[in-house]
Order: C-alpha cells, then structure tokens, then sequence
C-alpha cells in the first residue's frame, strides 16, 4: 500500500484535476455533438480534418486527435459510411490510404463549430477569458514539458485523452 502521505488523494491528484476539467469542458459540449451524430473521437477525427489543409494518412490524424490508430481505422469506416469523409490511395505510395473530408463533412463541421463556439465563450466569460487563454498556454506547456517521460509508444496513452 502506498504511503497516504506521499500521493494526494485521486481526485486531487494532477492526473484527477485534469481529467475533471476534460470532462468539465466536455460535459456541455456533448449533447451538441450528439445531436449532430458524432461521438467525442469522430468529433476530434473531423476537426482534424477540417483543418489540414489536404488529404492525411491515418497516422498523422491519429496523432493529431490524440487516438490510438485502430480507433482511427474504426471512426473513419463509421464517418465514411455517412459521407463525411473519403479515402483514397497515397498517390506517393499506394499501399498507405489518405483521409479527407468531405464537403458535408465540412459542412457538419461549420455546423456544429458554431454552436460548441458559443459554449468555448461562455467558458472564457465564466473562468476569464484571460485566464483561460493562459490556463490552455500552461497545459500545451505542461504536455510539452511532460513528453520527456512519455515511453515511446505515446499513441497507447492517448485514447482518454
């Protein structure tokens, strides 16, 4: 058993506070997203997505919606079904698959962007926007500081994320 006066309490732990806030931050936006279909994974693939500026291979969206590749493989088919995405042949190398959005993809995405925006502002009113804007400034640092210690297959971390 550890020493209870080495570890905070879960819920007051770094890990416990930042996943509170995830869900702080996520808990309003997601009836939005099911009101558009999308699950929190595709929502992350189709922003992703949204903001490249062509077509990706499956590995970089991972990497970029902070998902495991086979969550990957399984959100595109889904999204491909529906239309909102198209895959096609690397035409550098045939055997990898790129990803692009569609254009009813993007037009979800404008969708569903207006509305999420309009919560992302009640957020800066209710914590500072300020405050806010310095609070995601020491997260990205935080994780940047913190990939030192990341093994080297980050991808198995990233699924709660």
């Amino acid at each position: 058993m550890v020493e209870p006066s080495v570890l905070p309490p879960y819920p007051q732990s770094l890990a416990g506070r930042l996943l509170a806030a995830r869900e702080a931050v996520m808990a309003p936006i997601r009836p939005i997203l099911r009101a558009a279909g999308m699950t929190d994974q595709q929502w992350r693939v189709v922003r992703v997505l949204s903001e490249a500026d062509g077509p990706l291979d499956a590995s970089t969206v991972a990497e970029a919606a902070l998902l495991h590749a086979p969550s990957v493989t399984r959100v595109v088919r889904e999204l491909e079904d529906r239309g909102l995405l198209s895959r096609a042949a690397d035409p550098a190398d045939r055997r990898r698959s790129v990803i692009a959005i569609s254009e009813a993809g993007e037009a979800l995405v404008r969708d569903t962007a207006a509305q999420t925006s309009i919560m992302l502002s009640r957020y800066g009113e209710a914590f500072g926007k300020e405050r806010l804007a310095r609070f995601i400034a020491e997260a990205a640092a935080l994780s940047e500081a913190l990939s030192a210690f990341a093994p080297s297959d980050v991808a198995s971390s990233r699924e709660g994320v």
